[in-house]
């Protein structure tokens, strides 16, 4: 039988500050609760101050600040300044909306050492029809931006079935921009990935042609491009090593101060996560129900608790396993030996069929993230889209 895995915590080393959950995008695969209206309560300047400090006296290192979109905190530079005072090196994580002259200089006065900017897709179309703005142009104002302040081109763009055609065309976009390090990152299916899951999952064939593109620039290109790309989960055999084990280096604090194991995790039932305003970080970490319910491998069964992998994917991820077997203590559906695995299988094959059928409206159309608690302007902005094109159906709202 496999030993046991150890129990005793490490200190987290990431912390993510989802500092809002407002956001100016509406976009399909947004990672944030389906339900984010229901915290809309935020942590003040001082509340944030306390944070960072707690955890970087517990012995975090890196800070991710993120949302929503952080730019709508109008004290986004003073946090900055406050988690660069700390020692943290810090990473922000925009669409780049809200982000001027004036407020980059301001961050890079205050030491902000990284930021990592969001593209939808490389043409105007599609960008501003996934995020539901008409954003394309200003992002690209927003990258010289951050090239012109001595910051490392830093691209992310979200890959599912609408763009990852478009791989060559994304990269060849990067070069133009002189981008340093392009992240390709599959969805993957939480928060309004899942809701739109039927339409947002590629072919396998898709995904092979895309890999195979992507090969093919980095044999090119060598390290003038760094390219990531993350392959989606339903199309692997072996389940990652989500947050690297439940509880073991990753801590996220959502911006009505919740304190979460992972970005996803408030899906999980049963669970009462703790919140920073009336516990400290070390308590949560340490002795908080939450943070020890997957830590370790005392909670696993079988094929996990046996299983030689264990400690090297800890079981995989608890939301997956939950939100397709409806148990967070199962083995993830995505490894070969659960199972759930045909399951898989099945949700690839279907949505290969309703990719050759002809697209329908009314049959699993895109969900934008709602607008609530988004910017008032941009309710004011049409879809962009071209009469004809098949994007201008393919979509509802969702609820207001």
């Amino acid at each position: 039988m496999a030993a046991t895995l150890p129990v005793t915590p490490r200190h987290p080393l990431w912390l993510l500050a989802e500092v809002t959950y407002r956001c100016p995008l509406h976009c399909v695969f947004c990672y944030n609760p389906v339900d984010f209206a229901r915290h809309d309560k935020e942590l003040t300047t001082a509340q944030w101050f306390d944070v960072m400090r707690q955890a970087r006296t517990l012995g975090a290192a890196q800070l991710g600040f993120s949302g929503g979109e952080p730019l709508l905190r109008d004290d986004l530079e003073e946090l900055i300044g406050e988690a660069h005072r700390l020692g943290y090196y810090t990473n922000l994580i925009t669409s780049g909306i809200g982000l001027t002259e004036v407020r980059i200089a301001r961050m890079k006065e205050l030491g902000l050492d990284h930021i990592q900017l969001s593209f939808q897709d490389s043409t105007r179309e599609m960008n501003d029809f996934l995020s539901s703005t008409r954003t394309f142009e200003l992002k690209q104002r927003v990258a010289r931006l951050i090239q012109q302040h001595d910051y490392p081109m830093v691209l992310n763009v979200v890959l599912h079935r609408h763009n990852l055609d478009h791989v060559d065309r994304i990269i060849e976009m990067a070069i133009d921009m002189e981008v340093d390090y392009l992240e390709l990152a599959n969805t993957q299916y939480y928060g309004w990935g899942m809701v739109n899951r039927a339409q947002l999952m590629p072919t396998r064939e898709q995904l092979q042609r895309a890999e195979e593109t992507v090969n093919a620039y980095r044999r090119k290109l060598g390290n003038r491009l760094r390219i990531l790309f993350v392959v989606p989960d339903y199309f692997e055999d072996r389940p990652k090593a989500c947050m690297n084990g439940w509880g073991s280096v990753f801590l996220a604090v959502a911006a009505d101060g919740t304190a979460l194991p992972c970005h996803a995790a408030r899906s999980l039932p049963g669970i009462n996560f703790p919140n920073v305003m009336t516990e400290s970080i070390a308590d949560i970490w340490l002795h908080s129900d939450a943070f020890q319910r997957y830590r370790g491998s005392d909670w696993m069964k079988d094929p996990c608790k046996t299983c030689p992998e264990q400690k090297k994917d800890f079981g995989g991820c608890r939301c997956q396993a939950y939100a397709l077997t409806g148990d967070a203590t199962n083995a993830d559906p995505i490894c070969s030996k659960s199972a759930h695995h045909d399951d898989i299988h099945k949700i690839v094959i279907d949505a290969q069929a309703l990719q050759s059928r002809p697209r329908n409206a009314e049959e699993h159309p895109l969900v934008f993230r709602s607008k609530t608690n988004s910017l008032a302007l941009t309710d004011k902005l049409p879809l962009t889209s071209t009469p004809g094109s098949g994007t201008e159906k393919l979509f509802r709202r969702g609820q207001e």
